[in-house]
């Protein structure tokens, strides 16, 4: 039977053996993520991630019993992440530390896990270089820079010269912005036109519209969320971009195979993305995840690269438990991980030792129909993009 214990912040978990017996025979991993509020579908993923991957291997491995507690940070809330990590680490005596839907969140967590010495894995926060906040951080996600600088590149190379940046008005989006124009322009490329939306509520057809008369090749556009990007596509096919020749470029989420290609039918066709997985991968890792989650998790939307990220998470924590023989400290844990390289279903991934954050193939993915149905398909492999 799976110890699986789902609990809101601040309220304590009753053992569910004398704490003797727990603490010589269970392995613990304390998750913090956003499973209510705003941010939800970057936390829920986490979960089925997680839950997909026992399904497959059970919850035991090297003579332990793995279980695992959940606690809600909401995603924004980063006191409510850095008490999490404080009583998790204290009260639970975990053994790992993972989630982080917001790179806010895993910053708060960072000197926690310092202080506790105790492997803390990112399983989503993309902001470059957060690992180097703790010398027990690592990721498992990817940065901005792995996706949108190569990007810029492939762009240029493929004959996409002119290009206007759309982005959301925060930090990420200036970072996704910078690096995507740095990649374009040291390969040939132009950026002939930039705007910057309001974080809240945004309205893109004045943007949409701005773009248009440009009159570019295409527009690179970036948002915090699915969503975000259905009403972008919404409003740039509405407007006639797609019509007009010119090509949308994105981050992988904005074309999501759920909600937002659902949502938006044949009005995604041709809109091209980068990310680190897609459901339509052809490799075997993927096709064994895929079916482990329909049966996981039914009636959940397709997973995500999030939901990847936990998957692979999870996997490395059996894997570092297995090779140190189910004695688990920090330090060893941290050594074991810091080295670790992973047949995941987004491709092969590995640890960089020297920074703790991960090296993965990145996918170019146009929104095709196949088979009746719309997919990202990968028409192009950016192979073992390192995170800096």
């Amino acid at each position: 039977m799976k110890l699986h214990t789902l609990a809101c912040l601040g309220l304590a978990i009753l053992p569910l053996a004398s704490a003797p017996v727990l603490a010589q025979d269970t392995i613990k991993i304390g998750v913090i993520a956003a499973l209510t509020g705003p941010f939800v579908n970057i936390g829920k993923p986490f979960e089925d991630g997680i839950k997909t991957y026992m399904k497959l291997h059970g919850d035991q491995v090297a003579g332990k019993k793995i279980q695992v507690i959940y606690r809600d940070d909401g995603g924004s809330n980063v006191e409510h992440s850095k008490r999490a990590a404080q009583e998790l680490i204290g009260r639970e005596k975990v053994d790992f530390l993972i989630g982080f839907s917001l790179t806010p969140s895993a910053l708060a967590v960072a000197p926690v896990a310092t202080q506790g010495k105790t492997p803390m894995i990112v399983m989503n926060a993309v902001t470059t270089g957060i690992t180097s906040r703790s010398p027990y951080m690592l990721r498992t996600s990817m940065t901005m820079q792995q996706m949108t600088e190569p990007f810029g590149t492939w762009t240029a190379q493929n004959k996409i010269g002119n290009v206007f940046s759309l982005v959301t008005d925060y930090s990420t989006g200036h970072d996704a912005e910078a690096k995507f124009a740095k990649g374009l322009t040291e390969s040939g490329g132009k950026i002939i036109g930039s705007s910057r939306i309001p974080l809240a509520n945004p309205d893109y057809s004045p943007f949409v519209q701005r773009v248009k008369d440009a009159k570019p090749d295409a527009v690179f556009f970036f948002a915090p969320g699915a969503e975000d990007g259905a009403g972008m596509l919404k409003a740039y096919s509405d407007k006639g971009l797609d019509k007009a020749g010119i090509k949308f470029l994105g981050v992988g989420d904005m074309t999501s195979d759920s909600p937002t290609l659902e949502a938006l039918g044949e009005r995604a066709l041709g809109a091209v993305t980068v990310l680190n997985y897609s459901t339509a991968l052809d490799n075997e890792a993927n096709k064994i995840f895929l079916k482990a989650y329909a049966d996981a998790n039914p009636g959940r939307p397709a997973p995500t690269f999030v939901t990847v990220a936990a998957y692979d998470t999870m996997g490395m924590i059996y894997e570092t438990v297995r090779k140190l023989g189910g004695k688990v400290t920090g330090d060893a844990a941290l050594k074991v991980l810091s080295n670790m390289k992973w047949n995941s279903p987004r491709g092969p991934i590995s640890i960089d030792p020297k920074t703790r954050d991960i090296v993965q193939n990145m996918y170019i993915r146009e929104v095709k129909k196949v088979n009746g149905k719309l997919v990202n398909q990968p028409i192009g492999v950016l192979k073992d993009v390192r995170p800096d």
